[in-house]
């Protein structure tokens, strides 16, 4: 380690210890912040960061309460939204690249839209500005509202053979290797109940879909819909989904996984690396979808 990388991992340890969420840093270059989905560890990265710590200063973000990070009193997504800006201006980011998966992607879609300065291109892995429309479409924040509550007090209390049995099946249908699935149903095993269901509600009820046009970065979005095939899905009805969601982000591009599941990077490394480099390197013909 040098010692220009022990200071880092200083400032992102020690300084940000009491704040709601934890970072490692690892490689030199330009800045790249990568968020994890709901009660993920960082750990979901690491084959992200292994290709791209030459290139890129990789600043690997874990939530408080998640993966067996220690909890915060009062956990909020708009916390985690405000502190990752207070980071970036803490440590002299000059528009870090942001990767996201699922609630990852929310934040920093989130974060763009409220510090559209602040942030350089965003790569959003399977995820959508209004959870609640992946399952009604046509829903709004006052009608889900009752729905999230009932979510939110799923996670009152400690996990029962019931809910156990749910998180099995979710996260079944989100990655194909059985490793894989053990690894996150670990992560899920150590995080706070509270922190789920106050996390859950948040992303329930918030739409980030009205303000998208604010971002001011060049947007990847990669989707998934093989997961979902089971429930129904098709992959037209779930590239129309994205596409209406999205509706209001400029210039954004789209790209449908054919082989992965929900968490892409695991699933589809290889398909997932061609077309986040293409993106990075500005090559948008390696693009199969793209919105103008």
């Amino acid at each position: 380690m040098t010692k220009h990388f022990l200071s880092l991992m200083f400032l992102g340890t020690a300084l940000w210890a009491q704040s709601s969420f934890q970072v490692e840093v690892n490689g030199k270059g330009k800045a790249m912040i990568l968020i994890p989905g709901f009660s993920s560890s960082g750990h979901t990265w690491d084959s992200t960061v292994a290709r791209y710590k030459d290139k890129y200063q990789c600043h690997v973000v874990t939530l408080a309460g998640f993966a067996g990070a220690p909890p915060i009193e009062s956990p909020s997504l708009d916390t985690v939204r405000q502190d990752l800006a207070a980071y970036i201006r803490k440590n002299k980011l000059d528009k870090p690249v942001i990767v996201g998966h699922s609630m990852g992607g929310f934040l920093a879609l989130w974060l763009a839209e409220q510090e559209p300065d602040l942030v350089g291109p965003l790569v959003i892995v399977d995820s959508l500005p209004f959870l609640a429309g992946v399952y009604m479409p046509a829903a709004t924040v006052e009608k889900v509202k009752p729905m999230a509550e009932q979510m939110r007090k799923m996670y009152d209390g400690p996990a029962n053979e019931q809910s156990a049995k749910m998180a099995e099946a979710a996260i079944k249908a989100m990655v194909t290797s059985p490793d894989d699935f053990k690894m996150i149903l670990g992560w899920g095993l150590k995080s706070d109940r509270k922190t789920e269901g106050i996390t859950m509600y948040e992303m329930m009820t918030t739409d980030l879909r009205a303000d998208l046009g604010k971002i001011k970065s060049p947007t990847l979005v990669i989707g998934t819909w093989i997961g979902y095939k089971d429930y129904g899905a098709t992959r037209d009805s779930v590239e129309k989904n994205f596409r209406d969601q999205y509706t209001a982000l400029n210039g954004y591009q789209l790209v449908l996984s054919e082989k992965a599941r929900h968490f892409v990077m695991l699933d589809d490394p290889a398909g997932f690396f061609e077309t986040t480099d293409a993106f990075l390197l500005g090559r948008s013909k390696a693009v199969t979808a793209t919105q103008d």
